[in-house]
């Protein structure tokens, strides 16, 4: 059972890339929250049909819910939330990419907040796998002119790194808060910690946006809910996303998870390359060739 994390890690990579093509035909038809909302508000009663599933189906237990658990659950919810909210702010800014290459800082930070929080060390090797990973996704996303010191340390001043970083920081906090909060239920099953922490956090999730679209932007409610045809695919896509992540980081460390997750990328250039025959330079190619060889090194730590 200790490989099992890989296939699902991968599937909740293919699932998260349906999930965001699916937001983006969302976004001409509501605002930015409205369209993050589709995908907690649509995936509650398919997280609710799981948890029913693994105890009335296979005869699971409901897990505990104590108050260390709703705490935790709280506070993945809300820094996923924030964490959301962070990296679009920083694709206003005139510095993007150098926002979104810091905001794949997460599997560091993830990394440090795991051993902080939760006291799990990563080995040598998952160190050199970690870095080698974010330094590929790096190259990937920053121009020629932002790869020096003195590029990165002119692009740290801006709005847009700080964003990017925290960012990362937030998403960061946010998987460690999901895994602590499953380990938290202390369940004998992996799968029915994770359905049940899902639950939680989808249904927590859907209060907090649905009271802030309510609150600020007026008629987005009903926009979301005029929108349920392909609102639902992002719900559906996006809760067996969450599914698979909360599963994965329930068996496995969150910074292995996560930076095999990002083999994300890894498909967005092959389908780049391979269907849309659109071309990449060479600090492109070196970028996704460090980055499959930091996965290959957390497969083989």
């Amino acid at each position: 059972m200790d490989w099992l994390w890989i296939p699902i890690t991968i599937a909740a990579a293919l699932f998260q890339n349906v999930r965001t093509a699916l937001q983006k035909h969302l976004s001409g038809r509501l605002s930015t929250y409205g369209a993050t909302f589709t995908r907690f508000v649509y995936g509650v009663p398919l997280a609710l049909l799981y948890v029913l599933f693994l105890h009335r189906g296979l005869g699971m237990e409901l897990p505990r819910t104590d108050l260390p658990f709703l705490l935790w659950v709280l506070l993945g919810g809300t820094s996923q939330i924030l964490a959301t909210a962070a990296l679009l702010a920083s694709f206003k800014q005139r510095n993007f990419a150098v926002g979104t290459a810091l905001s794949k800082s997460e599997v560091v930070q993830a990394a440090l907040f795991a051993l902080l929080f939760l006291g799990e060390g990563v080995t040598a090797l998952g160190v050199a796998a970690i870095v080698l990973a974010t330094f590929g996704v790096m190259l990937m996303v920053l121009d020629k002119g932002q790869l020096g010191v003195r590029g990165l340390l002119l692009g740290l001043k801006g709005r847009a790194a700080l964003l990017g970083l925290a960012s990362g920081g937030l998403f960061a906090i946010s998987s460690v808060s999901f895994r602590a909060a499953a380990l938290q239920t202390g369940h004998d099953s992996f799968l029915m910690a994770a359905g049940w922490t899902l639950l939680a956090s989808v249904l927590l999730q859907t209060l907090l946006l649905g009271v802030w679209l309510s609150w600020r932007e007026d008629g987005e409610l009903t926009r979301v809910f005029a929108s349920w045809r392909l609102a639902g695919l992002v719900g559906i896509t996006g809760v067996l996303g969450s599914a698979c992540w909360f599963t994965a980081m329930t068996i496995q460390q969150v910074a292995y998870v996560r930076t095999l997750g990002m083999i994300e990328l890894v498909f967005t250039f092959l389908v780049s390359t391979l269907v849309f025959r659109e071309r990449h330079s060479a600090r492109e190619t070196l970028g996704i060739l460090l980055l499959v060889g930091g996965i290959l090194l957390v497969l083989n730590r």
